[in-house]
């Protein structure tokens, strides 16, 4: 019998969240963001649920590339553009569309051979103070490209630095910004993230980019995934694979700082951090056994964590559940002082990833 923790990666639920994105947002086009193996989900099995997608974003090429030889047709942005020369060949045999932030990509451009023209989207530091030009620049910039043999059409973008808050006004000025610098232009555009879709409707405009929202946890600081009707998609099980009695002041984990405050029948769970499990979670972190929850005791080692079974009706092979539908990502990562993104985005490669079609 193989290691029972598994990633169980919902089909349905990934589904339903893209419909989630259709309804706030009915008049735009949605771009899927898969990067980084599709938050931690498997970027086939993400990118072929949600194949009503208009268009795919990644952050490098060679995820563009399996997107592509998996059957991916739709447009695919590259969020982070090109890095060399020789990757310019890669957009045009691929049939790629990259973001261009930067005047050194902007020169690589011009000096480039092209025989098919691309896509661009220009992007607009509105704030973000990461990645993109200034307003200032966008004229010039613009028409540059628009001049440009190698560029078939010129879009527009920007990025948000604080929609997860709604009360902060940083993203309004962001959009203020916008605006203003795109003025007497007619370039189609994209500002939403997941915050923007859900809290920011004046953001919408041509294009969104759903990300966190697809995968079923929040994108706000104040509400959870449930209250904005998104479905958990992936389910990390485990199971019970030892149980024991520790006596009152005896203690439980590495460094032995937990110690029992009274007589407790403790579990042993497969995962760990090597897993993806966050090594910072808290002890009290929630845990489901048997569907009752548990809390954590003890450090997070690299295979296992320890749960308190006091008053839980459990023994060996009792099914367990890191976080899911019942036990929501965005919970665990509170206790372990992080977000979804990363519980997501950490699970191992040595953690199977299984697609499960059923219905919700």
């Amino acid at each position: 019998m193989s290691r029972p923790l598994r990633a169980e990666i919902r089909v349905a639920a990934l589904r339903h969240n893209l419909q989630r994105v259709r309804e706030s947002a009915p008049s735009s086009r949605v771009i899927a963001v898969v990067k980084a193996n599709g938050y931690g989900h498997g970027m086939q099995i993400v990118s072929h649920a949600l194949n009503d997608a208009d268009a795919f974003a990644v952050a490098s090429i060679d995820e563009a590339i399996n997107l592509r030889e998996s059957g991916i047709h739709q447009p695919i942005l590259l969020l982070e553009g090109y890095f060399d020369a020789a990757d310019l060949l890669l957009l045009q045999a691929y049939s790629l569309q990259p973001v261009i932030h930067s005047t050194h990509q902007l020169e690589l451009l011009e000096q480039a051979k092209i025989t098919y023209p691309f896509d661009v989207w220009l992007k607009i530091d509105t704030g973000m103070n990461r990645l993109g030009f200034r307003p200032s620049e966008f004229t010039p910039v613009c028409t540059r490209l628009q001049e440009n043999d190698a560029v078939q059409n010129v879009h527009a973008m920007t990025h948000f630095a604080c929609a997860d808050d709604r009360s902060d006004s940083m993203t309004a000025k962001q959009i203020e910004c916008f605006d203003q610098t795109l003025a007497n232009t007619s370039l189609a555009c994209t500002l939403a993230n997941s915050a923007g879709i859900l809290g920011h409707p004046d953001s919408h405009r041509d294009w969104v980019r759903p990300g966190i929202m697809l995968y079923g946890a929040s994108p706000f600081m104040d509400a959870d995934a449930g209250s904005q009707n998104l479905c958990a998609v992936m389910n990390l099980k485990s199971e019970l694979i030892a149980t024991h009695d520790v006596a009152a002041g005896e203690s439980v984990g590495y460094g032995a700082d937990w110690i029992c405050d009274n007589d407790m029948r403790v579990g042993v769970i497969a995962g760990g951090y090597g897993d993806g499990y966050p090594r910072h979670a808290h002890a009290g972190t929630p845990v489901l056994v048997n569907g009752q929850r548990v809390p954590l005791i003890g450090r997070v080692s690299m295979d296992m964590i320890t749960v308190d079974l006091s008053g839980c009706d459990a023994e060996v092979g009792a099914p367990v559940l890191l976080w899911g539908d019942e036990l929501p990502a965005d919970e665990v990562a509170l206790h372990a002082e992080t977000i979804a993104y990363e519980l997501f985005c950490n699970v191992a490669p040595r953690v199977p990833r299984i697609e499960i079609k059923d219905e919700l």
